[in-house]
Protein backbone atom coordinates (compact mmCIF):
# COMPACT_ATOMS: atom_id res chain seq x y z
CA UNK A 1 0.00 0.00 0.00
CA UNK A 2 1.08 3.53 -0.66
CA UNK A 3 0.67 4.67 2.94
CA UNK A 4 2.84 1.88 4.33
CA UNK A 5 5.62 2.92 1.97
CA UNK A 6 5.52 6.36 3.53
CA UNK A 7 5.70 4.86 7.01
CA UNK A 8 2.23 5.99 8.08
CA UNK A 9 0.37 3.68 10.45
CA UNK A 10 -2.83 3.21 8.49
CA UNK A 11 -4.04 0.00 10.14
CA UNK A 12 -4.76 1.44 13.61
CA UNK A 13 -6.48 4.47 12.08
CA UNK A 14 -8.63 2.21 9.91
CA UNK A 15 -9.58 0.11 12.91
CA UNK A 16 -10.56 3.13 15.00
CA UNK A 17 -12.50 4.66 12.11
CA UNK A 18 -14.32 1.37 11.50
CA UNK A 19 -15.37 1.08 15.14
CA UNK A 20 -16.63 4.66 15.23
CA UNK A 21 -18.51 4.27 11.95
CA UNK A 22 -20.24 1.09 13.16
CA UNK A 23 -21.23 2.88 16.38
CA UNK A 24 -22.61 5.81 14.38
CA UNK A 25 -24.51 3.39 12.14
CA UNK A 26 -26.08 1.70 15.17
CA UNK A 27 -27.16 5.05 16.62
CA UNK A 28 -28.66 6.14 13.30
CA UNK A 29 -30.59 2.88 13.03
CA UNK A 30 -31.88 3.46 16.54
CA UNK A 31 -33.10 6.91 15.49
CA UNK A 32 -34.94 5.39 12.52
CA UNK A 33 -36.70 2.90 14.78
CA UNK A 34 -37.51 5.31 17.63
CA UNK A 35 -37.75 8.59 15.69
CA UNK A 36 -40.70 10.60 16.96
CA UNK A 37 -41.37 12.27 13.60
CA UNK A 38 -40.93 11.24 9.98
CA UNK A 39 -38.50 14.13 9.53
CA UNK A 40 -36.19 12.59 12.15
CA UNK A 41 -36.31 9.33 10.23
CA UNK A 42 -35.42 11.09 6.96
CA UNK A 43 -32.42 12.77 8.55
CA UNK A 44 -31.31 9.45 10.07
CA UNK A 45 -31.69 7.74 6.70
CA UNK A 46 -29.54 10.44 5.09
CA UNK A 47 -26.99 9.95 7.86
CA UNK A 48 -26.90 6.21 7.15
CA UNK A 49 -26.19 7.00 3.50
CA UNK A 50 -23.29 9.21 4.57
CA UNK A 51 -21.95 6.57 6.94
CA UNK A 52 -22.09 3.92 4.21
CA UNK A 53 -20.28 6.34 1.95
CA UNK A 54 -17.54 6.75 4.55
CA UNK A 55 -17.24 2.98 4.99
CA UNK A 56 -16.82 2.49 1.24
CA UNK A 57 -14.16 5.21 1.08
CA UNK A 58 -12.40 3.61 4.04
CA UNK A 59 -12.39 0.27 2.20
CA UNK A 60 -11.09 1.98 -0.95
CA UNK A 61 -8.18 3.46 0.98
CA UNK A 62 -7.44 0.31 2.98
CA UNK A 63 -7.52 -2.09 0.02
CA UNK A 64 -6.13 0.44 -2.49
CA UNK A 65 -9.08 -0.01 -4.87
CA UNK A 66 -9.98 3.21 -6.66
CA UNK A 67 -13.00 1.64 -8.34
CA UNK A 68 -14.76 1.78 -4.97
CA UNK A 69 -14.54 5.56 -5.06
CA UNK A 70 -16.74 5.55 -8.18
CA UNK A 71 -19.31 3.48 -6.32
CA UNK A 72 -19.12 5.89 -3.39
CA UNK A 73 -19.78 8.82 -5.72
CA UNK A 74 -22.88 7.12 -7.15
CA UNK A 75 -24.16 6.31 -3.66
CA UNK A 76 -23.68 9.94 -2.61
CA UNK A 77 -25.73 11.18 -5.57
CA UNK A 78 -28.53 8.64 -5.09
CA UNK A 79 -28.66 9.33 -1.35
CA UNK A 80 -28.94 13.08 -1.91
CA UNK A 81 -31.66 12.76 -4.55
CA UNK A 82 -33.61 10.30 -2.40
CA UNK A 83 -33.43 12.56 0.65
CA UNK A 84 -34.60 15.59 -1.32
CA UNK A 85 -37.46 13.65 -2.88
CA UNK A 86 -38.63 12.22 0.44
CA UNK A 87 -38.36 15.61 2.16
CA UNK A 88 -40.51 17.17 -0.57
CA UNK A 89 -43.05 14.39 -0.15
CA UNK A 90 -43.23 14.98 3.60
CA UNK A 91 -43.28 18.75 3.12
CA UNK A 92 -46.39 18.51 0.97
CA UNK A 93 -48.23 16.59 3.68
CA UNK A 94 -47.54 13.06 2.49
CA UNK A 95 -47.59 11.59 6.01
CA UNK A 96 -51.07 12.43 7.26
Amino acid sequence: MYFEELGMPLAPASLIASILLVAALALALLRIVKGPTPFDRVVALDLIGGICLCIIVLFAIHFDQQVLLDAAFVIAIVSFIGTVAFARYLGKGGDQ
